[in-house]
């Protein structure tokens, strides 16, 4: 059973879970955080500072030993708000990826409430062994995340995503901004509690989370707050069934017990009057959370009383968790996380092509045909299996260019795509997609060229090969009155047959469209291309 590794490289902390997969299920083997304050000095200066960088090339090294000793077999490391907003961001990831050999990816706010969404509903409704069941989390439910530089607030109903939106609140990026002295002035207090009711404005138009009975807070400063309301119980991680030294188990999404909005207020309001010192002192808190949580506090308390909610629970799942759930789902077909990620993933591609006005109808056959062809062709394509919904996915979105102009509109549509927020897929997965639908048109890829610039090496070949077996299909494809036409292939060791059962209105077209790509078919593959009618 393979082993997965999650690093969560945030704006206040650096988070790393390692797990096994177990029975379809992932099994938690080791944990580590360290608190690294990498966007303190961006959201200042727009820079990281060297210290920042130094600690956290630290306790990646130390993540690292973990990762070593446990023999992951794979391993992704995410990046979040700071790395967002760093101009400096480039110079770290290479500093990163020379002293670990880790490639740092840096995704956008609304992925990160995606995966943290996808962490939660996964570990749902199931239970360890001997301990209580899970909270079956299938009604209306909103998702709070609260890190150092953005808060992502994220709308679930029947475990689906509804609405999901990423605001500048977090609490690092406040405290830099408004809360300069201790104990905080009443004049930063002020700015700060207006920015944060306008953001929370902005987010109420979206999320619209009218009759949601409950919220799950997750992030540090969740824990700290769920602490501090009830002194003198068990923690909320304990509460929520993370005691550092429980044994190894399937991730948990036990939840502590309910915060209530009123607690929550007082509290807020409290720690805006206490010294770093007093606040250091409270329940739950601690020294170093202590430094940001009138800001995290407040956040809170805002959101708490602004969209009407009775209060919260904390659960200790986060964005590392969905990171697993989504190695795991990509990994194993049984899992029981395969079938969600991979509706949800299509759904976004369907959704992004209906954004751009394409004629589902014909994205459909294309579709169809490249999906055909992609099985036929398999001993001669080579490509890895995940290439297979990349493919459907250039497919259905190789017409979003026309959005923009109809003349060169493969160009837009590679720009289209690789920008978009499609949920699922990681930034060079979306590069990959958009070079795939990009040569379309009289143009065949180059080294050099600016669709492929951002695409690993060893992954040219495939592109080259993916884009082939899209050409064919959209040359199958050129008549659009005429029904879907029908398609054999046959494979010989020096040529391949493309036979054609002709519609109610031939496929003369086609055909001519067949043979035009058996000079590129002849350069990428090595064998001669032949279509004709069965």
């Amino acid at each position: 059973m393979p082993t997965f590794a999650a690093v969560d490289i945030g704006s206040n902390s650096c988070r790393l879970r390692i797990a096994k997969v177990v029975a379809h299920q992932l099994r938690t083997l080791h944990e580590d955080r360290e608190v690294t304050r990498l966007g303190g000095s961006v959201f200042e200066s727009g820079l990281i500072s060297p210290e920042a960088m130094a600690n956290t090339i630290q306790a990646l090294k130390r993540f690292q030993r973990a990762v070593q000793g446990h023999g992951v077999d794979q391993i992704r490391v995410v990046a979040t708000s700071a790395m967002r907003d760093a101009r400096n961001g480039a110079a770290f990831q290479a500093w990163v990826k020379a002293e670990t050999g880790w490639t740092m990816e840096i995704i956008s706010g609304l992925e990160e409430g995606r995966l943290i969404h996808l962490g939660l509903m996964a570990a749902a409704g199931s239970s360890d062994e001997g301990a209580a069941p899970r909270p079956r989390l299938g009604g209306r439910v909103l998702l709070v995340d609260l890190g150092g530089g953005s808060c992502e607030i994220t709308l679930s109903e029947k475990k689906r995503i509804k609405e999901t939106i990423s605001i500048p609140l977090g609490a690092v990026r406040l405290s830099q901004g408004f809360l300069s002295d201790d104990p905080p002035p009443p004049q930063g207090l002020a700015r700060m509690r207006q920015w944060i009711q306008r953001e929370l404005r902005r987010a109420h138009r979206k999320i619209k989370p009218a009759g949601v009975p409950l919220m799950i807070g997750t992030s540090g400063t969740a824990a700290a707050l769920s602490d501090a309301c009830a002194p003198g119980s068990k923690s909320a991680s304990q509460r929520a069934g993370k005691s550092a030294g429980r044994k190894a188990g399937p991730v948990t999404a036990q939840l502590s017990g309910m915060a209530a909005t009123k607690d929550v207020r007082r509290l807020a309001t409290k720690l805006s009057r206490m010294t770093l010192e007093e606040r250091s002192a409270v329940e739950g808190i601690g020294p170093r959370r202590a430094e940001i949580i009138v800001a995290g506090a407040e956040v809170f308390a805002e959101l708490l009383e602004s969209f009407g909610l009775p209060g919260f629970r904390y659960s200790p799942l986060g964005l590392k968790d969905g990171i697993l759930a989504q190695m795991l789902a990509e990994q194993d077909a049984r899992a029981r996380a395969h079938r969600e990620f991979e509706h949800e993933r299509w759904q976004s591609v369907l959704a992004t092509a209906r954004r751009y006005g394409v004629d589902p109808k014909q994205a459909e056959a294309v579709r169809a045909h490249a999906m055909q062809l992609f099985r036929d062709l398999k001993a001669l394509h080579e490509l890895p299996v995940e290439y297979e919904s990349w493919l459907a996915a250039a497919a259905v979105l190789r017409d979003t260019g026309k959005f923009i102009n109809h003349q060169g509109h493969h160009r837009h549509t590679q720009y289209i795509v690789s920008s978009s927020e499609i949920y699922g897929y990681t930034q060079v997965q979306r590069t990959i997609v958009s070079a795939i639908a990009r040569y379309l048109g009289k143009s065949r890829p180059q080294p050099g060229d600016r669709a492929l610039r951002n695409i690993p090496t060893a992954e040219h070949k495939h592109v080259h090969r993916a884009v082939v077996l899209l050409r064919l299909a959209v040359a199958l494809n050129q008549d659009r009155a005429s029904d879907v036409l029908r398609v054999r292939a046959k494979v010989y060791p020096k040529r391949v047959y493309l036979e054609l059962e002709p519609g109610r209105t031939g496929a003369e077209l086609e055909l001519w469209s067949l043979r035009k790509e058996a000079v590129y078919f002849r350069e990428v593959f090595g064998r001669e291309l032949f279509a004709t009618l069965a």
